[in-house]
């Protein structure tokens, strides 16, 4: 059972990073580890932030783990997403090919893909992690 969210976060909104729960696990271990600091979105999506907005981010159970802050967002088409944004969503070798790979994969399993989508490119800072609250 994870730690309740601390009262100073209850009004914020929440997400889950991914579209299933192992994904949304893995990238949350990456968030927190520091190694994912963007993240992004089809522009048309439920979550779109705006720079300064702090989230509850779920695990795959749907259990808050942290808080995040949005601290820049862009928008840009899938084929001129650059390698310094793919290495900060930190994921597989942070590589731009690996990045195209892996959100080809992912927005085409939405139904989504096409090489010039529109993106919500998002960078964030994590604010806290639960279960440490003791530390806070």
């Amino acid at each position: 059972m994870s730690e309740p969210v601390p009262e100073r976060y209850q009004h914020l909104r929440t997400f889950a990073f991914g579209d299933s729960p192992a994904l949304a696990d893995e990238l949350l271990e990456l968030a927190i580890k520091g190694d994912k600091t963007a993240t992004c979105s089809t522009e048309d999506e439920p979550n779109t932030s705006t720079s300064g907005e702090r989230w509850v981010v779920l695990d795959g159970r749907g259990e808050p783990r942290c808080v995040i802050e949005t601290t820049e967002v862009t928008y840009r088409r899938f084929n001129e997403v650059g390698a310094d944004f793919a290495f900060d969503e930190g994921e597989g070798d942070r590589s731009l090919a690996y990045w195209r790979d892996a959100h080809r994969t992912y927005f085409g399993r939405l139904g989504r893909f096409s090489e010039d989508m529109m993106l919500m490119c998002e960078r964030f800072r994590l604010v806290e992690v639960f279960g440490d609250l003791s530390r806070s």
